[in-house]
């Protein structure tokens, strides 16, 4: 910026900081808690000890970071760059069944017909593996597909829905139709992803047996670490001139044009870079879960997405990632104390938050502190 000529009496503005004094202590203990307090709490204090942090939360807490990665990944396009997607569903699942044909591998003759191949392949009488499966017994090839088979489709997609200037609530549909039109696809049992029953039984990962607490918390370890560099990721996306040209689109499409920027660039990379980041939450989620299968494509998963950003505060960040904590750990304690009233409290969850609270938990709580402080 020294270069550039400058006008007297115009003072450009400093470029502000990724996080502020107190963000990075509150980042600092997220990162102390994810990666010191809980493994100690659950495999070094005994489990009779009041702060035994117990297996089932150790996976349930793991498989809600899962989530709140794909709330964030949601406010990134959603959020600051006003495009709702709801199918964000299939890129999650699409990262899992990455995960799950790489652990199906690694069963070996461990599962039930003591073949190399898949029980539900030997069970629908495939004898070898199809092509799509070729490069599932290589960990390292695992992790770029799981970057790379999501980006595709999204980038592929999003190319020809951006240029075709489809917005609004009609992308939004596509977007619908997209992840149903998967899941009927992943159903069917010639396609090789184990139709409706999807990939399970897993035994080990890299060897080691996926069971035992020390990987049970390897897992937990890594989900809670990816989670916290995504909010990195996206908080330093949103502050760069990249995530303000986003947010000039959201605001302003056509004004932003006529200011010499093409939207297409961006909406596509921001499109892209949320679904891998669901990619990547979807491959983490699965060996945490042990399953996967095509009910994570279906619409209502997609939806779901959409409602933990609007309930944490969509276009704030730290929203989402309360909101994805909050309604699913309603969802874990109401499915099992009131299960037939789960899906009536969220929808009425919905409702309240879009009537009275348009910016979410996170908003309403920064108007209390407003009001507080006036």
């Amino acid at each position: 910026m020294s270069g550039l000529p400058q006008t007297p009496g115009v003072v450009l503005p400093q470029r502000a900081p990724l996080l502020t004094r107190a963000g990075w202590s509150a980042f600092l203990v997220a990162l102390l808690v994810v990666g010191a307090l809980a493994p100690v709490l659950n495999l070094v204090v005994p489990p009779d000890s009041p702060l035994h942090l117990s297996d089932y939360l150790v996976s349930l807490i793991g498989k809600i970071m899962c989530y709140a990665i794909c709330a964030l990944a949601m406010d990134l396009i959603w959020g600051y760059s006003g495009i709702l997607s709801l199918g964000h569903g299939l890129f999650f699942a699409l990262g899992g069944y990455m995960m799950g044909m790489y652990l199906m591998r690694q069963i070996g003759r461990d599962g039930q017909y003591q073949s190399d191949l898949p029980d539900f392949m030997v069970f629908l009488d495939w004898k070898e593996l199809p092509w799509h499966w070729a490069l599932s017994d290589s960990f390292l090839a695992t992790l770029c597909l799981i970057v790379l088979v999501p980006g595709g489709v999204a980038f592929v997609f999003g190319y020809f829905a951006f240029r075709s200037r489809i917005k609004g609530v009609y992308f939004s549909i596509i977007t619908q139709a997209l992840t149903y039109a998967a899941l009927l696809l992943f159903f069917r049992n010639e396609t090789g992803f184990g139709g409706n029953n999807g990939f399970t039984d897993f035994k080990r990962i890299l060897g080691i047996a996926i069971a035992t607490p020390q990987m049970r918390m390897v897992l937990f370890v890594l989900t809670g670490l990816t989670l916290l560099g995504c909010f990195l990721l996206a908080r330093w996306l949103v502050r760069s001139k990249f995530g303000r040209v986003l947010q000039a689109i959201r605001d302003a499409e056509n004004r932003t044009m006529f200011c010499g920027y093409d939207p297409l660039p961006y909406k596509l990379a921001i499109w892209t870079i949320s679904a891998v980041m669901c990619g990547v939450a979807g491959a983490l989620y699965v060996p945490q879960v042990g399953i996967i299968n095509p009910s994570e494509m279906s619409p209502a998963n997609s939806i779901e997405i959409a409602i933990w950003a609007a309930v944490g505060g969509r276009g704030t960040l730290i929203g989402p990632i309360v909101g994805a904590f909050l309604v699913n750990g309603a969802k874990s304690w109401l499915t099992v104390t009131f299960p037939e009233f789960w899906l009536y409290v969220l929808g009425a969850l919905f409702i309240a938050v879009t009537l009275f609270m348009p910016q979410g938990v996170v908003g309403l709580l920064k108007k209390l502190k407003k009001g507080g402080a006036a």
